[in-house]
């Protein structure tokens, strides 16, 4: 049989792989009959190898799930080590990542074994990402135009563990006779989900103030950021454009050497930036930067989301073209 290796940041996310998996591996059998699940947060892995060296009964093959298994160490990996160099042909072993980095020589082991491997991270591109979430709502029989994916799509941000529900809302409403439309699926999208850091200093560095301080407001609304974690997003994104001051970086392959990283896109993006920018123009962020961070910790009497709407809206106006700054 197989082993199988899930994967993911959202835990509802892999919770939903894990019960499509199993519902496919056991099939029209006997759940329990087939399937031994460890999750006990005191269970042994010595346990699940026992549960995977045993034979079937009753059926022609079992599911055997080990849950977290980021939490033991290399010692307390061992007897699944062992039993992945020569697995049961009876059994489908699933494993599910979590509670930690997995030892290497479990990670070893299970490519070793030829194990299949499901990541349930939607992608982070966001051509891919829309992509993704058709492919979710497809999986369910809805078909959404283009305009209502990319509704669905700026809604959701970070946060897809909450498309499931709102595909079986929509799903319960409007069945899967015809296609749906942005006016169909906004009354089910209530409030915006968080965003990842790149859409605020993208967003920041075309000088687009209002889309900036609508993507600051999800990120620590629905993304539920800490103002200082937005803070230490910044902060590394000018640190990065401050070491190309004086560096005399002149295409990307230089301005690589000096970020100390790759020759490729975020390369050439940094030092585009910093030329829109200049140093001067870095020079001000930082000190908006360090400003701010005074402020947040006291030194004005001001609420800390105004210290932050404050922030974004100064650096997007440095970032912005000549005629539209005021």
């Amino acid at each position: 049989m197989t082993v199988h290796l899930l994967s993911g940041d959202d835990e509802s996310l892999v919770l939903s792989g894990l019960t499509e998996l199993v519902h496919r591996l056991v099939g029209d059998g006997d759940r329990s009959l087939m399937v031994d699940e460890f999750d006990a947060p005191d269970y042994e892995l010595r346990s699940v190898v026992d549960a995977a060296q045993t034979a079937p009964f009753l059926t022609d093959h079992r599911v055997v799930i080990a849950r977290e298994i980021g939490r033991f160490t290399a010692d307390d990996v061992a007897p699944l080590v062992a039993y992945l160099a020569d697995p049961l042909p009876t059994t489908h072993l699933v494993l599910v990542a979590g509670g930690g980095r997995m030892p290497k020589s479990l990670s070893d082991a299970v490519k070793s074994s030829g194990a299949q491997t499901i990541d349930t991270s939607p992608p982070s591109k966001a051509k891919d990402r829309t992509a993704w979430i058709e492919q979710q709502f497809a999986a369910d029989g809805l078909r959404l135009d283009a305009q209502a994916l990319h509704a669905v799509a700026t809604w959701m941000g970070e946060d897809a563990g909450r498309l499931q529900g709102v595909i079986d809302t929509l799903g319960s409403t409007y069945g899967t006779g015809h296609k749906l439309r942005p006016d169909d699926v906004r009354p089910f999208l209530g409030e915006a989900g968080g965003v990842p850091p790149w859409d605020l200093t993208d967003a920041i560095d075309r000088g687009d103030t209002t889309r900036s301080l609508d993507l600051l407001h999800r990120m620590t609304g629905a993304g539920g950021r800490h103002p200082l974690q937005v803070m230490a997003i910044l902060h590394g994104h000018y640190a990065k454009l401050l070491k190309l001051d004086g560096a005399d970086a002149r295409d990307e392959a230089s301005a690589a050497a000096v970020l100390g990283i790759k020759p490729g896109f975020p390369a050439r993006k940094a030092l585009d930036q910093y030329r829109r920018l200049s140093g001067t123009g870095v020079t001000r962020a930082i000190a908006l930067l360090a400003q701010a961070d005074l402020d947040l910790r006291g030194a004005k009497d001001w609420p800390e989301e105004l210290v932050m709407e404050v922030l974004v809206a100064r650096l997007s106006k440095l970032a912005a073209p000549a005629g539209a700054r005021r």
